[in-house]
């Protein structure tokens, strides 16, 4: 975790790619993640079509509301859905589909 002017922000690692970047608390993971140069799979934007689906496998992520996109058993299995999850704490994503923005 870090805090740059008035912002937390915490440190995401994509396993699948050795590298991360820098996520504010307020800020979806998939806004976060395209502005530092990694590409995540996304479509509707809004957790409903399961395009961006990942696994947090170290950390935890808030949702402003209760999203369709997960069931319970994904939820207790760590899987999110960065389009709408923001961090709550540094992570660990497994992220078959990231790559690094052309």
């Amino acid at each position: 975790m870090s805090e740059t002017g008035d912002a937390m922000h915490y440190f995401v690692r994509l396993v699948e790619l050795g590298r991360g970047f820098e996520a504010p608390t307020g800020q979806p993971l998939l806004r976060s993640a395209r502005e530092a140069g990694v590409v995540l799979p996304s479509s509707c934007r809004n957790g409903t079509c399961r395009e961006c689906l990942c696994r947090a496998i170290e950390g935890r992520v808030s949702y402003a509301i209760e999203w369709p996109g997960l069931s319970a058993d994904e939820k207790r299995e760590g899987f999110i859905l960065p389009c709408v999850a923001r961090p709550e704490s540094d992570l660990v994503i497994e992220a078959p589909r990231a790559r690094p923005a052309q």
